[in-house]
């Protein structure tokens, strides 16, 4: 959630950011005149106290105690009358300041670039050109489908569109992403999560889910539970509602997960093949760091998930996303995109996101620089290390052979078990 100081602080700030998002900047109004009645509401309750705190004072030093308190009484009485009609006023407007930037997303900072869509998104590195196949290179549903290892029609069958089947060397090497990618981030000092895949609405709200993204997620009204949309929400709410110890930041963790998402993108996009999918799976990287070193931690994440593509040989590109494109609880972001040459395009495989303390205000995350110091929120950072599905879709399609074949990349054979997916769908 906006921090409401910064917001009475600097509110050109975040109307700018706003802005920038595309997103209309009248609340910044609203919540400045909600906030001036709500200050007003509060310093007249404190006024309104003191006074009668001064008569209650001069009643216990006056000579005659009684006869004063009898004086007095009535004065007292209709302070107390007032102090509750002001205070009375403090908390529907606190709950209307709430409601207001509840649905207010992040401040982008500075170095954002400015935008209007993925198009102003700006290239930061890239693996250098992709490499030619040196024939006619076959989307991953045609590969998949013709070795066997993807089935569509009877996932369709099962669950309807949008879902998948994997089979044998498929769900094998599905399965051995999975397994490289955690041990890749246990390497780098992660701790390995196995959370819940049914968080609370208070989780889901924490995280920045709700109520903006309601309609994409898939709930249980029965249990009064949500799937989660990606290992993001119950892993930054991990630490929900505590006061972590400075000397245990930062904390890194990585969770291997399915993930939940009703709405999977524009109706009518990526309909074919494994891009976007009613489930799919991930390893997400979560950092919960110092804010003074969050922003250089969030170079350290992008490289964290940029060094298995690195490994896996796939051509990629890293984008710096501009304002319009950054995620609704993110104030910067990166993304990885990679090559698919059966597409002839750069698809994202990994968004890398400083949240700064946006989730750990709502989810009450915070520490202690010293066990004396006051309390300060943390601020959290995510990005997938990375999308199973889409790593798949990319290994099939650049690692396929003119004979119809697929190459495993070398660096996952350890983890497959083999080498190679053979016309006739058998692995060697």
């Amino acid at each position: 959630m906006l921090d409401l100081a910064l917001l009475r602080r600097d509110p050109q700030r975040v109307r700018r950011s706003a802005e920038r998002r595309g997103f209309g900047a009248g609340f910044v109004d609203e919540v400045v005149e909600l906030d001036a009645r709500l200050r007003a509401a509060k310093t007249a309750t404190e006024a309104l106290k003191a006074e009668k705190n001064a008569l209650t004072a001069t009643i216990a030093k006056a000579p005659d105690r009684a006869a004063e308190a009898a004086r007095l009484r009535p004065v007292i009485a209709t302070l107390e009358e007032r102090i509750a009609i002001a205070a009375a006023a403090v908390p529907p407007l606190e709950a209307a300041i709430d409601a207001l930037l509840a649905d207010v997303p992040n401040v982008l900072d500075d170095s954002v670039p400015d935008g209007s869509g993925e198009d102003d998104n700006v290239l930061v590195r890239d693996s250098g050109p992709p490499p030619p196949l040196g024939f006619e290179a076959k989307p991953h549903w045609e590969i998949g489908e013709a070795l066997g290892i993807l089935d569509f029609e009877r996932a369709a069958k099962l669950s309807g569109a949008r879902f998948s089947v994997l089979r044998g060397p498929g769900a094998r090497l599905s399965r051995a992403l999975a397994a490289f990618f955690l041990a890749r981030a246990q390497e780098r000092g992660y701790v390995e999560i196995a959370p819940p895949l049914l968080v609370t609405p208070q989780t889901m709200w924490s995280t920045g889910q709700l109520s903006k993204f309601a309609d994409a997620m898939f709930y249980d009204a029965d249990a009064g539970l949500f799937l989660i949309p990606t290992a993001e929400v119950p892993l930054t709410a991990l630490h929900a509602n505590e006061i972590l110890p400075g000397e245990a930041l930062p904390l890194q963790y990585a969770a291997h997960t399915a993930c939940f998402r009703k709405e999977a993108g524009a109706a009518g996009k990526d309909t074919r093949g494994l891009i976007r999918q009613h489930q799919f799976e991930k390893v997400e990287l979560v950092w919960l760091a110092d804010p003074q070193k969050s922003f250089e931690t969030l170079e350290r994440l992008t490289a964290d998930a940029e060094a298995l593509l690195q490994e896996l040989e796939l051509p990629y590109r890293v984008m710096l996303l501009c304002g319009a494109d950054v995620g609704f609880n993110a104030a910067m972001s990166y993304d990885l995109e990679v090559w698919l040459p059966g597409q002839n395009t750069y698809r994202e495989i990994s968004s890398c996101s400083n949240c700064t303390d946006f989730q750990a205000r709502r989810a009450q995350i915070r520490f202690r620089r010293d066990p004396n110091a006051k309390p300060e929120l943390v601020h959290t950072l995510n990005g997938s290390g990375l999308a199973i599905g889409r790593t798949l879709v990319a290994v099939l399609e650049n690692y396929q052979q003119p004979d119809g074949s697929v190459l495993v990349p070398a660096a996952l054979v350890p983890f497959a078990g083999f080498e190679t997916i053979t016309p006739d769908g058998v692995a060697h």
